[in-house]
């Protein structure tokens, strides 16, 4: 019975934990503007289903998409399991889906070869790191603590998948001395089996202890989840369905800015009545918009964008990864200082542009959108990219010189080029 009682209050504690967490990263994305999803609803499941789901994206490479697959199918199918353990911790009992019989068998037998790939998997992962040392995974933005917290990840999942293993295996051993009822296949744990002891005392004490590492290792792993990278694990799903379904070459427009033209050339035309002080662009996660908010915390930082970015590539400081771990650390920062009831003064005394995200960053972009194509979960760093520079331009009129004459040109010429629009087709005739 303390058993039970040590184990509802762990289960408990864990799901409050993580439930104040995850309440407090969901307020933070309301910070954001609200935006008015569009489209077809249909088309953004399946974009669900086909990149958060199906992985779709992650295919680009190969050998990182089947050892994510591993990790993936395994990790959360192996995870149905929990529940027996919840079930059996809260009443006292032993395998209580037991009487299944062979489909029971099934399931055990499967979940340990899932175990076997998803070790396989993050060996793999945990060799790129640490021994390739791919040049992805590096980066000014990734400081000790994101190295770390992928490092923590891998062997988080390494002990579990170890732990489930081994207390299969001392399972068996103990159902074959008939202290446990027959229960279970075990195709992989069986291999371990000659490194037990024969002594039934030391293995339910093997078995015990790896019941209760596993579970409590799981109860840790959710909540570790809301502090690292890998929260990704829950969030993929909404971000991919609020993905964005136009063309990614195409941006929005402001919808003041087009009210205003509309004015200029249509005298008749009378713009909405409006209480808000139109804002141009975003100088601070406020003026984001909830999605890119979503964007930020839902961001794997596995490199793909920053590895394809031609600015980067060509050695300029601009990193599409680093524009959304400075926005999510923006709004961590944020929330913070709203725990701590920080007024509106203080907390903005900082802001995205320029404390987190320099200018030089933000007009190193090309607007290629290599980086919104390479994601795996379809985040999109140049959105916000595009914000900032339009709080630069039109709120500050703070841009570079050839910008600014480019500009000057367009609207005299209708041309970025010095020259009469009438001389603007002159080229076709050379």
């Amino acid at each position: 019975m303390a058993a039970q009682i040590i184990f509802i209050l762990l289960f408990l504690i864990a799901v409050v934990l993580f439930t104040t967490k995850s309440k407090k990263i969901y307020r933070n994305i309301k910070l954001g503007r609200t935006v008015q999803i569009t489209g077809n609803r249909r088309e953004r499941w399946l974009t669900m289903l086909k990149v958060a789901f199906g992985q779709s994206k992650m295919t680009a490479r190969p050998v990182a998409a089947l050892m994510h697959l591993f990790v993936y199918i395994g990790f959360i199918i192996i995870n149905l399991e929990v529940l027996e353990i919840i079930i059996d911790g809260i009443f006292g009992t032993h395998r209580i889906f037991s009487f299944l019989g062979s489909g029971y068998d099934f399931l055990i037998g499967s979940f340990e070869i899932l175990a076997l790939l998803v070790l396989i998997g993050v060996i793999v992962f945990l060799a790129r790191r640490a021994v390739l040392q791919l040049k992805r995974f590096s980066g000014v933005e990734m400081t000790k603590w994101p190295k770390q917290d992928a490092i923590n990840i891998l062997v988080i999942e390494v002990l579990l998948m170890t732990a489930f293993l081994t207390m299969n295996a001392a399972d068996q051993k103990l159902q074959q001395l008939g202290v446990y009822h027959q229960a279970g296949s075990f195709p992989i744990s069986s291999y371990l089996i000659s490194l037990l002891p024969e002594q039934a005392t030391q293995l339910i004490l093997i078995e015990r202890f790896c019941w209760w590492f596993h579970i409590v290792g799981i109860l840790f792993f959710l909540n570790y989840l809301p502090y690292s990278k890998h929260f990704h694990i829950i969030l993929a799903f909404p971000n991919t369905w609020y993905s964005k379904l136009d063309p990614k070459g195409q941006f929005n427009n402001m919808q003041s800015v087009t009210n205003e033209v509309k004015a200029m050339l249509d005298p008749s035309f009378t713009p909405p009545p409006s209480d808000a002080v139109a804002k141009f662009g975003a100088n601070d996660i406020f003026d984001l918009n909830q999605v890119q908010l979503l964007n930020a915390y839902t961001c794997t930082e596995c490199g793909r964008c920053t590895s394809v970015c031609p600015a980067n590539i060509t050695g300029k400081l601009l990193s599409p990864r680093k524009i959304m771990m400075d926005t999510r650390d923006r709004l961590e920062e944020v929330g913070y200082e709203l725990d701590k009831n920080k007024s509106e003064e203080e907390i903005k005394q900082k802001t995205l542009l320029d404390n987190y995200i320099s200018r030089e960053e933000i007009w190193a972009c090309t607007t290629c959108n290599a980086c919104t194509q390479a994601c795996p979960v379809n985040i999109d760093p140049l959105s916000i990219i595009l914000e900032l520079r339009r709080y630069a331009v039109m709120e500050e009129s703070n841009a570079a010189g050839s910008i600014n004459a480019m500009f000057s040109n367009i609207e005299n010429n209708a041309a970025p080029w010095k020259y009469s629009p009438n001389d603007r087709f002159n080229w076709a005739n050379q």
